[in-house]
């Protein structure tokens, strides 16, 4: 079993189905519309719901940060690296070379899916687990996104490309800026380690490599933060790119000015 804690953890993960819960405890202390909120959600999806002190919730989860719901779920299955290809293209992919820290990755797994990525890619070893504390910082957006877990992200991102997706990695030593890619082919948004960035390995491995032009002292954005500017200028672009499209499959007629107009 795997621990959830906190409101939006467990609110997303009832309302996505993704995972299978055991139980959903909620503190006898607390008592507002959000609790009453998840306790209607576990009636809907027969989940069964205890009710108990706010103490033991924390020792639950090990931490007093649990708002007051904690649910005990079943271990979550992760997919294959090329189950993310599948469905409409173009496909937009993040691929995670390292991130260690949970903070990190959960905001990174909020933005790739309020940005509509298709998918979310990274390796067993050298990263953080999708952990109840990075599920909490995604604010429960981990449960509406396709997962795949790989041993070896070189071979993944390999076989990517061999279906067809670019293979996109940030670097500040990029020779191309970001904004100028075209991101309306399918790709595979590459984000390295906190401070060290892209493995030499994974980097030989991308196609392009971008870069954010920095104005100020710094040389370069957290790695949430650049994957925030990033996976948002691809939305934006395959946005633009779609409404192009249907603008041209449904032309808008301009009205004719008759005689004496």
């Amino acid at each position: 079993m795997e621990i959830l804690y906190g409101l939006h953890s467990v609110e997303e993960a009832l309302r996505s189905g993704s995972r299978r819960f055991d139980h959903v405890c909620v503190a006898r202390e607390r008592h507002d519309e959000r609790l009453a909120q998840v306790a209607a959600l576990c009636r809907a999806a027969s989940v069964k719901l205890r009710i108990e002190p706010r103490a033991a919730l924390t020792r639950l989860a090990r931490t007093p940060a649990h708002q007051g719901v904690v649910a005990l779920v079943r271990e979550r299955e992760f997919l294959d690296a090329e189950d993310l290809v599948e469905g409409p293209e173009p496909r937009l992919v993040l691929a995670l070379d390292g991130v260690e820290d949970p903070q990190n990755l959960g905001a990174l797994l909020r933005t790739a899916e309020a940005a509509g990525v298709d998918g979310v890619l990274f390796a067993e070893r050298r990263s953080a687990p999708l952990s109840a504390v990075a599920v909490k910082a995604s604010a429960g957006a981990a449960e509406h996104l396709r997962l795949a877990r790989v041993v070896n992200l070189v071979r993944a991102l390999e076989l990517l490309r061999e279906r067809g997706l670019w293979i996109v990695g940030l670097d500040e030593r990029g020779s191309q800026e970001y904004d100028q890619y075209n991101f309306t082919c399918g790709a595979v948004v590459v984000l390295g380690r906190e401070g060290a960035g892209l493995h030499d390995l994974v980097r030989r491995t991308c196609d392009h490599l971008l870069r954010i032009p920095m104005s100020g002292q710094v040389a370069s954005l957290n790695v949430s933060a650049a994957g925030a500017v990033v996976l948002f200028e691809a939305a934006r672009q395959r946005r633009a790119a779609r409404e192009q499209q249907g603008a041209q499959v449904h032309p808008v007629k301009k009205q004719q000015k008759g005689l004496g107009s």
